[in-house]
């Protein structure tokens, strides 16, 4: 195991060389539930070497946003899946930024095109960089990035993806307010 003070160049094009990637979170006290969550579609991007930015989708619960809200503590954690072997794991204290507070614009500049079913943005200030072995993640072949989140998003339309945030997304399976 390495610690770093910073993202260093060298780790940053490693970072956006990975397919996905795991974001960890979970409520104050012993009580409540972790949130791991998988996440892919090109939605981490470096801000500066001790910053990242998560475009977060609409998705079936909300728990990340209501935990960054409670608490803020978020770990990301990247797995070399193809190379030389390879875990990253980014501590860090997150917020949301929803696309009308004033930090929406510079960050959603980091990520291109309009996909459908963006919800908000995590916007991660990382305090331990720790990197691992690796040796005990498998060697898997990246084929795509599937379609299904952004043709279900589509197919609801952006009145329909509002209803459904409102009824589904609004708190976690906890009861802790996510917006």
């Amino acid at each position: 195991m390495k610690v770093y003070p910073e993202i260093s160049p060298e780790l940053a094009e490693w970072i956006a060389a990975q397919a996905m990637f795991f974001s960890a979170t979970a409520p104050v006290g012993s009580e409540g539930h972790i949130n791991l969550s998988p996440r892919g579609l090109d939605s981490l991007r470096l801000v500066n070497p001790n910053t990242i930015a998560i475009l977060d989708f609409t998705g079936s619960g909300n728990e990340t946003a209501a935990h960054l809200l409670q608490n803020g503590r978020i770990t990301i954690m990247l797995c070399a899946f193809s190379g030389e072997p390879r875990i990253l794991r980014l501590y860090g204290h997150g917020r949301v930024i929803l696309p009308d507070t004033r930090d929406w614009s510079s960050l959603r500049k980091l990520f291109p095109g309009e996909p459908p079913g963006v919800r908000q943005i995590f916007h991660v200030e990382v305090h331990r960089v720790q990197t691992s072995c690796g040796y005990g993640v498998p060697l898997m072949e990246f084929v795509q990035q599937r379609s299904v989140l952004l043709d279900w998003a589509t197919k609801k339309g952006e009145d329909g993806i509002k209803a459904y945030q409102e009824k589904n997304n609004r708190s976690s399976i906890d009861g802790l307010p996510s917006v």
